[in-house]
């Protein structure tokens, strides 16, 4: 039997997002999912059920004691990353409709900015004694020791076959920030870039720019959920769980897969669409909106070809022109993604999608029966398509 449209996220919450949150990552969660609680018109002694990334230094036990929960009879944590978090979804939406919980709350918080800072070297990882040490022992003396050394390997291969230039990728970054700019949650509220600022932008690694990169982000959010038939009776329409996937390709590794015999793509982004689109009964050309995991710019070109919105190597030509604007033909990351509102590891991205469901958002679209939401990417992955009930 089959999950999907069965559950549905009920609420949603999270933090204020800063550069230097003043409190702990565990007080951050803890605000998060209350606020998630409360705008699902549920109290914590109603939640029965947590997950979140294996990254998150939160426990789920730490959680539940801060909010008064007083029996947890689901608890669960995904890996790799930014591609654990529409996986979130769906391991709750697996709970829920299995009987296992009732109420089961997806979470993240970090203080990315002014504690741990992922971009940097982490020396560490490459003599850890675990399978994951030895892969880092074969990269990191090659160079290949932050997550933008890697994706800038993936980039230029990527500019290499299909002709696509550094502006193309800035065209993802400057749509970015012009919904973040009239975002007034995003921490780039009211300052938006121009393409010629982006190329501007002081080199990462090339062919990666400043403003190709995410941010690092304090903040925590949160989502409930339940079954698609106790959310209808909650405050907020429903956000259904209309399909929810995982994904590893061939030959993975983490951020960039050197030994495929494709560099340039990205396949188990690929086996999420194709499940996505099975369980949902959509394709591409049903989407009316998408959340586009955007820890950088040009992993953004090369889901839109996975997602099946465009062929292999044209994804240049569909973002023309305004392509992914909010007046473009797959409006992308209303709210400014993580280069604009705040990176947060893909959770406030499924926090947009239920706000663009219920026509809350502060780039609200028109008629929006579904979005599509995806997760890190370079990583095994996961995805979600939401409906409105």
């Amino acid at each position: 039997m089959s999950f999907a449209g069965r559950t549905a996220i009920a609420g949603i919450g999270a933090t204020e997002f800063s550069k230097d949150s003043g409190r702990s990552e565990l007080q951050l969660a803890a605000e998060a999912v209350r606020a998630a609680v409360t705008d699902a018109g549920l109290e914590p002694s109603d939640v029965d059920g947590l997950v979140t990334f294996t990254m998150d230094e939160n426990t789920e036990i730490a959680v539940a004691r801060e909010l008064g929960v007083p029996e947890l009879r689901f608890f669960s944590r995904v890996h790799y990353g930014g591609g654990a978090a529409c996986a979130t979804v769906q391991q709750a939406a697996l709970a829920v409709s299995a009987g296992i919980a009732d109420v089961v709350v997806c979470y993240r918080a970090f203080n990315e900015r002014s504690g741990h800072r992922f971009g940097r070297v982490q020396a560490a990882a490459a003599a850890a004694p675990t399978s994951s040490g030895v892969d880092n022992g074969w990269s990191y003396p090659a160079g290949l020791g932050t997550p933008g050394a890697q994706v800038a390997m993936f980039a230029r291969r990527y500019l290499h076959e299909y002709g696509a230039t550094s502006e193309d990728f800035g065209r993802v970054a400057v749509v970015d920030r012009a919904h973040a700019a009239t975002n007034p949650k995003a921490w780039f509220h009211g300052r938006p870039i121009t393409l010629a600022e982006h190329q501007a932008s002081r080199w990462i690694t090339e062919p990666l720019h400043l403003l190709d990169c995410c941010q690092e982000s304090d903040g925590g959010v949160a989502v409930v959920v339940v079954s698609a038939e106790r959310a209808r009776d909650l405050p907020h329409p429903p956000a259904v769980v209309a399909a929810a996937a995982q994904g590893s390709g061939p030959d993975q590794f983490t951020m960039t897969s050197y030994y495929r015999d494709e560099l340039a793509a990205l396949p188990e982004l690929g086996l999420v669409a194709r499940q996505l689109w099975r369980q949902s009964g959509f394709g591409p050309q049903d989407v009316r909106t998408a959340v586009l995991y955007d820890h950088f710019t040009p992993f953004v070109l090369v889901q839109l070809e996975e997602l099946g919105f465009c062929g292999r190597g044209e994804a240049r030509h569909f973002i023309a022109d305004g392509g992914i604007g909010l007046d473009g033909r797959l409006p992308i990351n209303t709210h400014g993604g993580q280069l604009g509102e705040a990176y947060v590891h893909g959770m406030n991205g499924i926090a947009e999608a239920v706000r663009q469901l219920r026509g809350t958002a502060a780039n609200q679209l028109a008629d929006v029966p579904n979005v599509l939401v995806t997760a890190g990417t370079g990583v095994p992955t996961s995805g979600l398509v939401l409906t409105a009930a």
